[in-house]
């Protein structure tokens, strides 16, 4: 009797620690592989298991779901794409499920884009429904890097833009805004032209206030770059008969701001627009090269444009 009790101790011990190297020794302790392994939506510890024995990440899918019940976390697993390896052990593998710590990628938004030209790019990162952003949001999806995740779809990294946009417009910009008797939108708004018309921090701000300017003395704002949106066509020539296209957004037609934004400005476009530099002129021009030539008159702007525009 005192040998069979000792020989079912010996089978206990044996099987302990047999599960045990099964549950915290890798697979390949050796083998720094990391492995793309995807969580669909809707597996269970069951299906999680079957796939990553399957992928060769761990030896035997019944430990998993052992270990994965035995810590009461069978539905704590998240769905996503992860970076795993043979290398890592059960309890390591659990933990990365568990806590959600999911492959990322990195979107980078352009300052200038327009809603049409996130939605292609997104697009082609192969993110769900990027063709449907809402114009609406024009303006809004404030351009920056992006961290997200492959399985999120166009809503998701829509709510990211807004909300970095909301984080950037701090309150004492919303104060200062509210001061001038000016709207969100309208500064947005001219953020947004001055964001296609020219490249530093100083010239936007002059160009700020020749904007604000010449809306203050009813004066035409006449930007290319509201035509160009209209026409959807990528090129800063603009014919005559476009001049005449009869559209809320044509700034050579009407005196006053377009209807919304044309683009998604940066923070330096919008900072140009609540803090507009006060100088003596009414016009100005970019050269091919980038450079901006500013005029106190209509003669001298004419002149600029046949010295820097041939």
């Amino acid at each position: 009797m005192k040998k069979i009790i000792i020989l079912i101790l010996i089978i206990i011990i044996l099987f302990g620690v047999f599960v045990w190297l099964e549950i915290y020794l890798p697979k390949n302790p050796f083998l720094r592989l990391t492995v793309f392994f995807e969580v669909e939506k809707g597996w269970g510890a069951k299906e999680i298991a079957y796939n990553l024995e399957k992928a060769g990440i761990i030896r035997c899918g019944l430990f998993f779901r052992a270990f994965v019940y035995s810590k009461s976390v069978s539905g704590k697993l998240k769905a996503g794409e992860y970076g795993l390896s043979p290398a890592m052990n059960i309890p390591d593998i659990v933990e990365k499920l568990v806590s959600g710590d999911r492959i990322k990628k990195l979107i980078t938004i352009i300052e200038g884009w327009s809603v049409k030209d996130i939605g292609e790019y997104l697009k082609e990162k192969g993110i769900e429904g990027a063709e449907k952003i809402d114009p609406g949001l024009e303006g809004y999806l404030f351009p920056d890097t992006y961290e997200i995740f492959p399985e999120d779809g166009i809503e998701e990294i829509i709510e990211i833009m807004l909300a970095n946009f909301d984080k950037k417009l701090t309150s004492e910009l919303r104060e200062e805004i509210s001061s001038q008797g000016r709207t969100i939108h309208e500064i947005v708004i001219m953020a947004s032209l001055i964001e296609k018309e020219v490249r530093t921090l100083e010239d936007k701000k002059i160009v700020s206030g020749i904007l604000w300017k010449r809306l203050e003395w009813d004066i035409p704002l006449q930007i290319d770059a509201t035509i160009a949106y209209i026409t959807g066509r990528k090129t800063t020539k603009i014919t005559k008969k476009e001049l005449q296209i009869d559209s809320p957004y044509n700034t050579y037609k009407y005196k006053e701001l377009p209807l919304g934004p044309i683009s998604n400005p940066g923070l330096e476009s919008i900072l140009a627009a609540i803090y507009p530099q006060e100088s003596q002129y009414f016009y100005y021009l970019s050269t091919p090269e980038g450079e901006t030539i500013f005029s106190r008159t209509l003669k001298e702007h004419n002149e600029a444009k046949v010295k820097y525009l041939k």
